[in-house]
């Protein structure tokens, strides 16, 4: 296993340090090792936990949920129907988040036509 520094972690995950640092006061980030002078080190399985948490930040699960969520993940094999029922819950959101942008797509797409010609002359802007 590959050990990381917080810049490297940074770097490697997308997230500013001060991010790591407030992730791991609020308890989103658990259990980071420190090396002998310390500092943070972030192992490959820190790195894949962050990456879980950039998909749900990034499909807009509140913090609140995340907590819920790293909470449920660190109660093991218990929590798992719980887990699901929270991620199922999340891509319900996710599925009507899309369905609302394809709406917003689509009247896009439609001034788009109008624009470029491809629609008929004298409708509405």
């Amino acid at each position: 296993m590959s050990f990381y520094s917080p810049g490297e972690t940074a770097e490697k995950s997308g997230f500013s340090i001060d991010t790591l640092r407030y992730y791991e006061k609020i308890g989103l980030l658990s259990g980071i090792a420190r090396n002998a002078s310390g500092r943070r080190v972030f192992s490959d399985d820190d790195l894949q936990w962050l990456e879980m948490l950039r998909c749900l930040r990034g499909t807009g699960m509140p913090i609140a949920e995340m907590l819920r969520y790293s909470e449920l993940a660190r109660g093991g094999d218990e929590t798992v129907q719980e887990r699901l029922e929270l991620l199922q819950e999340h891509d319900r959101r996710v599925e009507e988040q899309i369905a609302e942008l394809r709406t917003r797509q689509e009247q896009i797409q439609w001034k788009i036509r109008l624009y470029s010609g491809t629609l008929c002359e004298g409708l509405p802007a």
